[in-house]
């Protein structure tokens, strides 16, 4: 399964000024961009209808929040990274000793 691509909000809005432009078809520019046609004519619904705020992205801010989630989980895999070797450290002791 392809993992699905995620577009910058910069360049929706680009494809879009690119679009209502008009200086080439929709099938035309949304061959040149890789993705469905249907898809440029999704975002430029969007534009129209939020303006500048359309594409606020999937709710995954960048900063404290996903830092702090980044972290934590970081934290757990170094949490168990010295678990697992305090049972190798004891295991060598108990055999060299």
């Amino acid at each position: 399964m392809e993992k699905r691509k995620r577009f910058s909000q910069e360049f929706k809005l680009e494809a879009v000024r690119v679009l209502e432009a008009g200086s080439r078809p929709a099938s035309e520019l949304a061959r040149q961009l890789g993705i469905p046609r249907n898809r440029l004519y999704k975002w430029q619904e969007q534009v129209r209808k939020n303006g500048g705020g359309a594409f606020p992205g999937s709710g995954h801010r960048r900063g404290s929040g996903g830092e702090l989630a980044r972290l934590k989980q970081e934290l757990e895999r170094v949490k168990e990274e010295r678990d697992i070797l305090k049972k190798a450290a004891a295991y060598f002791a108990k055999e060299l000793g």
